[in-house]
């Protein structure tokens, strides 16, 4: 995966108008479903956008693995607390597709509070020749209903329909952060900063509480859970991460609430570089277990992790995201950039991971070759089929032609969600309001 291979992505994107942001546009979570086929967005305003890829065409071979508009509905609307006086915002925090079990999809979509269980169906054909009633759907005067008929269906315009199943709400007090569906199919689990509850797809008026970090008082508090997922394989195994850079494995078949975690996975501090701003870049802001169910994935502000399961002391990789921020941390801390909540993906063969930026840059590291590159999703790379050079940061000394200044850098343009198809090499950026797709033409594995 060097600068010949990454020369070969082609890309297309899904652009709004960029002078013009508002907050509603702003993408807050990207992901593939299973199969790679469907894409799904959700947006600060509550919505979600659906992108399905096209089928191959002979005659148009480009056209393959485009991604377009499938279906676009309002998730989430803005809300009151009246009890304590908050506004929940509509913001769609995270997006979970379901394993597809029939002809339809189905996702979970949440916000802070409340999580929602969507079903998408397509409709090609519509009944036709009632008994009882006309054309417009209307009640017949049955006195005219002079003889029997078997409705019959009618071809139609294609039509998808989204509708909601279930909605689970009133099972978080604090912001839920992540959710995550089981292997079995059957349960889901969602955390919040202080507790992670374990849900019945079916059962949407109580959840199980499986984990409660919270103090009896609250001045006691020093960390809360930042993120979580379940093991891809086994039902029984989940992953949480701290604001103090700690994973916890828990195991459910060991107790109820699993306060008391399996394994602890926590990497000692250099005292070395010990400072003010230590424990703020500590915090994992994203946690994810590799495809196999080996390695988990940890994204804190300047570095990505991987650690394998059987061994709790350091991770096995440590890869530096954005080293050359490391003497701006205290401009960081002042515009807030610090508290950025940075995504990792890693692709279908666990060999590559992925994460974002600033000034919409993003990175890839090949676990084998130990090679990186650091990507732009701009304007000017959205043509189709257009190249995707790699790019550089200059920290000081010789500059090359390309190479872009750290303090050129626009901290207001920021890669924080990422998603890799799962078994292609396609991945969908989200920056600010618009969605980026690019993807290896050449080659169908990254080296």
């Amino acid at each position: 995966m060097g600068e010949d291979t990454d020369a070969r992505k082609i890309n297309h994107s899904f652009l709004r108008d960029h002078n013009y942001v508002t907050e509603a546009d702003i993408i807050s979570t990207v992901e593939f479903n299973h199969t790679g086929e469907l894409l799904a967005t959700g947006d600060k305003g509550g919505r979600v956008v659906i992108f399905q890829r096209e089928p191959e065409s002979k005659n148009e071979p480009y056209n393959q693995g485009e991604y377009n508009v499938y279906s676009t509905f309002q998730s989430h609307e803005p809300e009151f607390d009246y009890l304590k006086s908050l506004e929940i915002e509509e913001k769609i925090n995270k997006i979970k597709w379901l394993p597809q079990q029939n002809a339809a999809h189905s996702l979970l979509s949440t916000n802070d509070k409340t999580i929602k269980l969507w079903k998408i169906t397509e409709r090609d054909k519509r009944p036709e020749g009632y008994n009882l009633k006309d054309e417009e759907g209307k009640l017949k005067d049955l006195s005219t209903v002079t003889s029997l008929q078997v409705p019959v269906l009618k071809p139609m315009d294609l039509m998808v329909e989204v509708t909601p199943r279930r909605i689970f709400a009133n099972g978080h007090t604090y912001h839920v952060n992540s959710i995550s569906v089981n292997s079995d199919c059957e349960t889901y689990m969602s955390a919040d900063d202080l507790r992670i509850n374990l849900w019945h797809l079916a059962i949407t008026d109580r959840s199980f509480n499986i984990v409660d970090i919270k103090p009896a008082n609250m001045e006691d508090l020093t960390e809360v859970i930042t993120a979580s997922e379940f093991h891809p394989h086994h039902c029984n195994l989940f992953v949480y991460s701290s604001s103090k850079g700690s994973l916890r494995l828990c195991d459910m078949r060991a107790s109820a609430l699993c306060d008391k975690h399996s394994k602890l996975y926590e990497e000692p501090e250099d005292p070395s570089n010990r400072s003010f701003f230590s424990e703020i870049i500590s915090s994992v802001s994203d946690v994810k277990f590799s495809h196999s169910g080996r390695y988990m994935l940890t994204r804190d502000y300047l570095t990505v992790k991987v650690w394998d399961l059987n061994m709790e002391t350091k991770p096995v990789e440590t890869y530096q995201v954005h080293d050359y921020l490391r003497s701006k941390l205290c401009s960081l801390y002042e515009n807030d950039c610090i508290f950025d909540k940075f995504e990792c993906a890693w692709n279908g063969s666990d060999s590559v991971i992925m994460t974002g930026a600033y000034n919409n840059f993003f990175r890839m590291f090949d676990r084998n070759t130990k090679r990186d590159v650091t990507l732009e999703a701009s304007r000017e790379s959205s043509k189709p089929r257009a190249i995707l050079k790699p790019r550089r940061v200059c920290v000081g000394g010789k500059r090359r032609k390309d190479d872009i200044s750290v303090d050129s850098l626009d901290f207001t343009k920021k890669i924080l969600h990422t998603a890799w198809h799962p078994t292609e090499n396609i991945i969908a950026i989200a920056a600010t309001n618009n969605l980026y797709i690019f993807q290896d033409k050449v080659n169908s594995e990254m080296h």
